[in-house]
């Protein structure tokens, strides 16, 4: 009889119909064949029936329809099969084990894997190769790394699965050094890699440091002949890519064309987006429809996240469309891709994120938070908090992504309180600790002035990735001091924590607020050459801005001349600051031309110019500029000021009358105008006196 597995649904059925009418369902091989093939098509009604209605049924049987409900995660029925298992005449053996050991490592229970563990002791089938690999498995899965290699030292017999699991258990958790120890000690054992062993270490090698490495392993994968596995191929592409060797990624992929599959296309596409090549990325996701793969959600998603940038807003655009078009729009994550999409465009397009959001049928906790820091990036900060409690009302998931957004937007309120109560509640469920809650923590309080409270924030969180560590540096670079934001840079630096360009722009602003002229130049020229990040446009604004506040308005220009791209308008609007600073007029007149064909609807350009213009007595550019804002539209976006009085904000600009208590603070304020001059003439008088006093001492003592 044929392998069933191999078989699509509708052949399955058909054989089981074959074998119903021929009699041969009473065999238990082609019984249990049927029971494994139904498993494979997640037909767990159908893989019970057949056992149900076996006249007789061995040890393979059982086995079968233990692994098929271990293998999709349903423990409460698993473990009823191995009840009524025990109650019949057959004993459990290494593949029952073995089976209800992944069940248990797919849905992490780790007490139940223990027992376990106490039952094959019991047994003596916990030296067993198939077994023991599995309970190997299982502690790793479930986080016990260390258990599960005190398993393997244990382990009489191994076998190449036993040693790939251990490799895969330490590529899991990160440990890079175990998991290459693990393969030479495998190598001096004369035990054959093969591709199982080689892609887990490959995840591993995400960094530029690990870029000798990955050659490395690479030349091995080679020399076994394991190169055109689709894992190991998969694998390598992305490990090069995220060694910054986008030339190398490409290599392996154009040497794979006998072996592509849909995820060796995706991993090419996952590349080019990491370099920010969105170009080629657009190239591969047309290619790879030529070639005749289908791209899937994940390609989707992937392709539009690469639109966010107002320059392919049209792109997305088409894609929403397409995507509507190949039914996808009910896939999740690629309505929570379109929802981003919308969101990074600009503000107006936020009404699009929100259609999307509102003609979702299901939503998960990923499209409630893209909806939230949507809110944030844009402003609506109020909407954000409702919508915090919304989700709070209908017991939506919330994780570490919703309170980093819900406490930004205490930030950017500067509700400092209310930024104090989620702290609180993050604290509450555990999440303080969190990366992600601890940035916005920091943002917060540095934002509220608390440096202090900042810096306890950054000291109890995790410090494995570089997110709290930008956060930190650019509150002490805020706070003005720029030295602790060095420090912290190089201790980062000590710590090996993997640089990013936000770190960059971080440590940038602190050299930049603090006039650290040579420091600056010396990051902006080592970025790529030293930690393989290539500066991007708001590391030349860094710059520019750093030049400027020193006065050194022609290094700032000379610096965007050199700049491999063209710059875009927050560096010319950056370099127009610059202008505004050091005084120059006929630059800054060039630079607001080109700004305002890029951005006419930009008020800050008008603003600047217009300043400028009034600054060296130029009234009737003045005029010209204040007459071409009212002729396109553009109005002044007046600077807000608030305070936080018990636990309300009350929000101000310059000459403000629509607050409700406008009169009182009118009147008060007025009072304190008239005791400020008060108190400067009774300072006046007693400086006046005690100078008299003064002159009287010095004549007296000269007498």
């Amino acid at each position: 009889m044929k392998r069933l597995h191999s078989l699509t649904l509708l052949g399955l059925i058909a054989t089981h119909c074959r074998a119903i009418k021929l009699g041969s369902i009473a065999d238990p091989y082609t019984a249990n064949n049927l029971i494994t093939s139904y498993a494979k098509c997640t037909e767990l009604n159908s893989a019970h029936q057949v056992f149900d209605e076996m006249p007789h049924r061995d040890t393979v049987s059982w086995n079968a329809i233990i692994s098929a409900f271990a293998s999709s995660g349903d423990l409460d029925t698993t473990w009823q099969l191995l009840g009524a298992m025990r109650r019949s005449t057959h004993a459990f053996d290494s593949r029952t084990f073995g089976s209800i050991l992944k069940g248990v490592a797919y849905v992490g229970k780790l007490k139940l894997g223990q027992q376990l563990h106490s039952v094959m002791l019991k047994v003596g089938l916990s030296e067993n190769v198939f077994s023991g690999s599995a309970l190997l498995d299982m502690y790793a899965k479930c986080g016990r790394v260390d258990d599960g290699y005190v398993v393997f030292q244990s382990m009489p017999e191994r076998n190449y699965v036993s040693w790939n699991t251990l490799v895969a258990s330490y590529s899991r958790v990160g440990d890079c050094d175990m998991a290459f120890w693990v393969l030479s000690c495998m190598e001096l054992e004369g035990v054959e890699i093969d591709d199982g062993t080689v892609s887990p270490l490959l995840t591993l090698l995400d960094n530029a440091m690990f870029y000798k490495l990955t050659m490395q392993l690479h030349c091995k994968i080679v020399k076994h002949g394991l190169e055109l596995f689709n894992t190991v191929c998969n694998a390598t592409i992305t490990a090069y890519s995220e060694c910054c060797s986008l030339q190398d990624a490409e290599r392996v992929f154009d040497g794979a064309v006998l072996c592509r599959d849909l995820v060796t296309w995706n991993s090419m596409l996952g590349a080019y987006l990491m370099h920010e090549k969105e170009d080629l990325a657009f190239k591969v996701f047309l290619d790879m429809q030529n070639f005749g793969f289908e791209p899937d959600a994940y390609t989707y998603t992937g392709i539009v996240g690469a639109c966010s940038v107002q320059e392919h807003k049209t792109c997305g655009k088409c894609l929403h469309g397409l995507v509507i078009k190949r039914g996808l729009d009910n896939s999740v994550p690629v309505s929570n891709a379109l929802i981003s999409m919308y969101i990074r465009f600009n503000d107006r397009c936020m009404e699009d994120a929100l259609r999307i959001f509102f003609s979702m049928d299901l939503k998960d906790c990923c499209t409630w938070n893209s909806i939230l820091a949507g809110y944030v990036q844009v402003g609506l900060s109020e909407d954000a908090l409702r919508l915090f409690l919304q989700m709070r009302c209908l017991v939506i998931e919330i994780d570490h992504y919703t309170f980093s957004a819900v406490i930004r937007s205490c930030s950017d309120l500067a509700t400092l309180q209310l930024g104090q109560q989620f702290h609180v509640l993050a604290l509450k469920v555990g999440f303080d600790t969190n990366s992600y809650v601890g940035s916005s923590l920091i943002f917060m309080y540095s934002k509220c002035g608390i440096i202090e409270d900042a810096r306890k924030s950054f000291e109890a969180t995790s410090k494995d990735n570089a997110i709290v560590w930008n956060s930190i540096i650019f509150g002490y670079a805020q706070h003005g001091q720029g030295n602790i934001a060095l420090d912290l840079f190089y201790m980062m630096k000590e710590r090996k924590v993997k640089l990013d360009h936000i770190t960059f722009v971080a440590v940038l602003t602190a050299c930049s607020h603090n006039g650290l002229v040579e420091e600056g130049c010396n990051f902006i020229e080592s970025m790529e050459s030293d930690f393989g990040i290539p500066p991007r446009q708001e590391h030349y604004a860094c710059a520019i801005d750093l030049y400027g506040r020193a006065g050194h308005l022609k290094k700032a220009t000379a610096l965007v001349e050199t700049m491999p791209f063209e710059p875009d308008a927050m560096v010319l609007k950056t370099l127009l600051g610059a202008c505004r600073f050091c005084g120059d007029i006929e630059l800054a007149s060039q630079i607001a031309k080109i700004l305002l064909e890029l951005e006419p609807e930009e008020h800050c350009t008008y603003v600047i110019l217009s300043e400028m213009y009034g600054r060296f007595k130029m009234w009737g550019e003045k005029a010209s500029v204040t007459r071409m804002m009212r002729e396109r539209g553009v109005k002044k976006v007046p600077g807000w000021s608030w305070i936080e009085v018990k636990n309300n904000v009350h929000a101000f600009n310059a000459e403000d009358h629509s607050h409700p208590q406008c009169e009182e603070i009118y009147i008060l304020l007025q009072q304190l105008n008239e005791g400020i001059k008060l108190f400067d003439n009774f300072v006046d008088q007693m400086l006046l006196q005690s100078l008299d006093n003064l002159d009287v001492y010095d004549d007296q003592k000269f007498l």
